[in-house]
């Protein structure tokens, strides 16, 4: 996730009511509200800030249901802690925010309970990819948000913004490029096969990925910087030392409207479009609660709201939204995006991380 929405991440809230055990349990009315809560995993700091304020709340009001938010480590640790916690049948959270890859591995052993869309009639307003499915077709989670990686540059150091991908292989750019330092959060993969392959499909053997891997090759001596530390990367960007690479619209967008001469542009192949699915572990005893926080979340309204506040692309369909072009274009676009081969990840894992390290970044 992005640098703003990352922050503080390994702050965990600590979260239960132990004090309050002994009193419940003499009083069933009290007992009765309590049940109407869910806790929900989202990603920490800035992000689950804004959802504390701008979201859970309105949510409570309209559905009588209090919401108790975990702060989710980012990457895998969240997976693993669930799944550790489902095999003792108890639930950190009962439904979480998950990367597409950790919603796949986590299909693998059963750990998401299966949604009923017939209990979330607002699933129909999602854009087809966000609904995220087992292999037997039921439904694993909804798509809760999504954000993109775009081409960025320093306006002062490019006049005129870049229209394709391309540009990276361009040997005008020798050592002008930050790029993301691993095959996993990069996509680098997929936008030189959308670029020069004809579309992602192009990896679907083990020939492609090794002509992708090639291709990806030739773009080394433009890098300056594989990056981990997207403050870092950002920084550059901002004083022109790195002007061009990859990085998130959103924080790109936020940066130039606090006066920073950075830009974002969706090239002609499509900005890489990355999502987060809102998915029920089968260790929660509240799957009522869920489907209606998942139904409320599907709302073009809501999925609207998120756009403004915590600057995430919606996964509603646009023309339910009441987004203005300009808000429309601060976080989204209406080019065809990349979108990521996450089942790469999760089956050819090793093998594509071996190759990174000896094709590209070693």
């Amino acid at each position: 996730m992005d640098t703003f929405l990352k922050t503080g991440v390994s702050r965990r809230a600590v979260l239960g009511a132990g004090v309050m055990g002994a009193a419940i349990l003499a009083m069933p009315n009290i007992l009765r509200a309590q049940d109407k809560s869910l806790k929900v995993g989202v990603y920490g700091g800035y992000f689950k800030d804004s959802f504390d304020k701008n979201i859970f709340p309105e949510f409570t009001k309209a559905t009588g249901i209090a919401i108790e938010s975990v702060a989710e480590p980012t990457g895998e640790a969240w997976l693993v802690q669930l799944e550790q916690a489902a095999k003792a049948g108890a639930a950190p959270a009962d439904v979480s925010m998950m990367s597409q890859v950790a919603m796949l591995k986590g299909q693998t052993t059963k750990l998401w309970t299966p949604l009923d869309l017939a209990k979330i009639p607002n699933s129909k307003n999602l854009i087809d990819r966000f609904v995220n499915k087992y292999p037997d077709g039921s439904v694993a989670g909804i798509g809760a948000v999504s954000w993109y990686i775009t081409l960025v540059t320093n306006t002062d150091v490019y006049k005129e913004a870049p229209t394709s991908w391309a540009v990276f292989w361009d040997k005008a750019n020798a050592d002008k490029l930050g790029l993301l330092a691993l095959v996993s959060n990069s996509f680098l993969l997929e936008v030189t096969a959308k670029t020069f392959f004809g579309g992602t499909n192009a990896l679907d053997t083990e020939e492609g990925l090794l002509k992708a891997f090639d291709k990806l090759a030739e773009v080394k001596p433009n890098v300056r910087l594989w990056y981990r530390d997207e403050a870092q990367f950002e920084q550059s960007l901002k004083s022109g030392e790195i002007p061009m690479g990859q990085y998130y619209h959103d924080v790109t967008g936020l940066a130039a409207s606090e006066g920073h001469p950075v830009r974002s542009t969706f090239p002609k192949e499509g900005g890489v479009q990355d999502s987060g699915c809102w998915a029920l572990s089968r260790a929660s005893k509240k799957a009522d609660e869920a489907h209606i926080f998942i139904d409320y979340m599907s709302q073009p309204a809501i999925q609207a709201t998120l756009s403004r506040k915590v600057g995430t692309s919606p996964t509603v369909k646009r023309e339910l939204l009441d987004l203005s072009d300009k808000e429309f274009a601060a976080v989204s676009s209406d080019i065809e995006p990349i979108i990521p081969r996450y089942d790469l990840y999760t089956t050819k894992s090793d093998w594509l991380n071996q190759k990174w390290t000896e094709l590209i970044v070693g």
